[in-house]
């Protein structure tokens, strides 16, 4: 049996490097437009990119191989790169989504001992507003109606957070 020489690169470790091209093509087909064209790609890997977007399943695969063959021939850590910084904003926006939603949800449980925390935090925050809305959230949630009270309260304390950050 031959050795392989520790230059040269096993069929395994090829074809990983070839899947994760691939992957970094799924995700670049799935960027938004205005989003793609900040990437450092070039016009070929572009189009390629582009005839991806309304291709079903088979079809779709095969474009993605190309579109990893084409990534071979770029500067793929570059492209990672550009990639990670155009979707750290969006990871960035879901955080702050989720602060508030906690915030939310705690001052509909933990009523006023939440409202005092929360005033702590912002103490721009009118207290009497954050009480009437908690208190309608909690009447409309009893009487199963919709939720109309817990999306101001939402839309209330994303707007005070979102002044404090």
């Amino acid at each position: 049996m031959e050795e392989l020489e520790p230059t040269e690169k096993s069929k395994s470790k090829i074809k990983r490097e070839l899947l994760a091209l691939q992957d970094l093509g799924r995700e670049l087909v799935e960027l938004p437009e205005k989003q793609l064209l900040k990437m450092p790609v070039s016009e070929i890997l572009l189009e390629a990119i582009r005839a991806a977007r309304g291709l079903k399943k088979g079809a779709r695969q095969r474009q993605l191989r190309y579109i990893g063959g084409l990534i071979s021939n770029e500067d793929a850590p570059a492209i990672q790169q550009a990639l990670a910084s155009a979707l750290t904003p969006s990871r960035e926006l879901v955080e702050k989504f989720h602060a508030v939603e906690k915030w939310r949800d705690r001052l509909l449980s933990d009523g006023d001992l939440a409202i005092n925390e929360f005033l702590v935090l912002v103490p721009d925050a009118d207290r009497q507003q954050l009480r009437n809305l908690v208190r309608n959230a909690n009447h409309e949630l009893k009487d199963n109606k919709a939720p109309r009270s817990a999306r101001l309260l939402f839309g209330y304390c994303r707007d005070l957070l979102n002044t404090i950050t």
